[in-house]
C-alpha cells in the first residue's frame, strides 16, 4: 500500500458506558478516530482478526485488578492479528503479519517492539489468537506447569468446549492423561468433545454437576481440575479430587456477570483432608514457556495430533454482538471478529 494511500482515521469499538450485569449494545459505540502519524520505531498495522475474551468483561468495571479497566469513551483493547502496511521499525517490514494488543479497531499504529510475528507458513494468522497464541499458552501452561500434570492423570476440565479448555483436554491425552472428562453447554458441544478424544462429556444443564462429574470420573476420581468456570463446577471437582489432587484456577466464567458477592464453594474444607493444592494463575506469569509451547503445538497441529475450533463472526461493528454472545456461551472454540479480508 502506497504511502498516499495509508488510511488517515480508523473504526473502533469504545466503551460508551459500563456494564451492570450482563453486558448490552448500548455499553458499546462504533466511532471514527483518526490515525497517528508513525514514529520511529512504530508500524501501521491493518488488523485482520480480533479476539474477544472472557476477561475483557473484568476490565469493563471500574475496579482496581490484574489488569487496568477500559476507559470510558475510548477504543477498547485486546489481541489482534494483522498486516504491516507501513512500517518505521527495523523489526518488521510491510506485508509482515504480527499480533499485537490493539483490537477493537480496525487500524492500529503500534511500537515495533509490542508486535510479535506470526509464523504464517505453519497455521493461519486467526491460529496465532488462538492455539498458537496465548489461548494455547494458557492451556499448555496451566496444564502441565500449574496444575504439575503427569502422565496417568486424571483429569477434569469445565467450559471444556471453549478456546482453553478444548486445548486443554487434548494437551492431557497427548501427554499421557489416563481419562480426560470434560463439561460443556449444549448436546452438540459435548458431541466435539467426544469427537476431540475426551474420554467423558457432559452437558452441565443435565443435572448437577458433582453428580455428572462422579458419574463420568467413577471410581478413580479425577488428580487434576482445570477451572475455567467456577461455581458449582470448583464445587463438584472438590468432591471428585483424588488425595493430593491439584486444581489449576484460569477463570471463573460463571460469576463474571454477578452484581452480587458469590459463595465460595460450600465444601472447601475439603481441600485440607485431601491435601489439595487450588493455584490460580494468568497467562502473563508463564511467559518463560512461550518456546517450549510453541514448539510443541506446532508440531501436534502439524500432524493433527491436536484441532482447534472456531466460531467466526464478521464485521468490526459485530464486535460487541460476539462479545455478549461468548459471555452466554454461543461460541465453539475460539470466538474471533474477522475485521478485514486478508489481501
Amino acid at each position: 500500500m502506497s504511502l498516499g494511500t495509508l488510511p488517515a482515521t480508523t473504526r473502533e469499538i469504545q466503551l460508551a458506558s459500563r456494564p451492570v450485569g450482563r453486558p448490552v449494545a448500548d455499553n458499546f459505540r462504533l466511532a471514527k478516530s483518526p490515525l497517528p502519524e508513525l514514529r520511529d520505531g512504530q508500524i501501521l498495522v491493518r488488523n485482520l482478526y480480533m479476539s474477544v475474551d472472557p476477561y475483557m468483561r473484568g476490565r469493563m468495571n471500574d475496579v482496581k485488578s490484574y489488569s487496568a479497566p477500559f476507559a470510558l469513551d475510548r477504543a477498547l483493547d485486546g489481541g489482534a492479528v494483522g498486516e504491516v502496511i507501513a512500517s518505521r521499525s527495523p523489526e518488521h517490514q510491510e506485508g509482515d503479519v504480527v499480533v499485537h494488543s490493539l483490537g477493537w479497531r480496525e487500524y492500529a499504529v503500534v511500537d515495533g517492539d509490542a508486535a510479535q510475528p506470526a509464523r504464517t507458513d505453519l497455521a493461519p494468522a486467526s491460529a496465532f489468537l488462538g492455539a498458537l497464541g496465548m489461548t494455547g499458552l494458557t492451556a499448555y501452561a496451566g496444564l502441565l506447569k500449574v496444575a504439575e500434570f503427569k502422565a496417568g492423570d486424571a483429569v477434569f476440565v469445565s467450559g471444556a468446549a471453549g478456546a482453553v479448555g478444548s486445548l486443554v483436554g487434548q494437551i492431557a491425552k497427548v501427554m499421557g492423561a489416563s481419562r480426560v472428562i470434560g463439561s460443556a453447554g449444549s448436546p452438540a458441544k459435548v458431541a466435539r468433545l467426544l469427537e476431540l478424544g475426551f474420554d467423558a462429556a457432559f452437558d452441565y444443564h443435565d443435572g448437577p454437576v458433582r453428580g455428572q462429574l462422579a458419574e463420568a470420573a467413577g471410581p478413580g476420581g479425577i488428580d487434576v481440575y482445570f477451572d475455567n468456570v467456577g461455581g458449582e463446577h470448583l464445587e463438584a471437582a472438590l468432591a471428585t479430587l483424588n488425595v493430593g489432587g491439584r486444581v489449576a484456577m484460569c477463570g471463573a466464567i460463571a460469576q463474571y456477570n454477578s452484581t452480587k458477592p458469590t459463595p465460595a464453594p460450600h465444601n472447601l474444607m475439603l481441600a485440607i483432608g485431601k491435601q489439595l493444592t487450588l493455584k490460580g494463575f494468568l497467562v502473563g506469569g508463564q511467559r518463560q514457556h512461550a518456546a517450549e509451547f510453541a514448539a510443541k503445538m506446532a508440531g501436534w497441529l502439524a500432524d493433527g495430533t491436536v484441532q482447534y475450533d472456531e466460531t467466526i463472526v464478521d464485521g468490526l461493528e459485530n464486535a460487541p454482538q460476539a462479545f455478549m454472545d461468548l459471555l452466554a456461551g454461543a461460541n465453539t472454540g475460539k470466538m474471533l471478529v474477522r475485521l478485514q479480508p486478508e489481501l
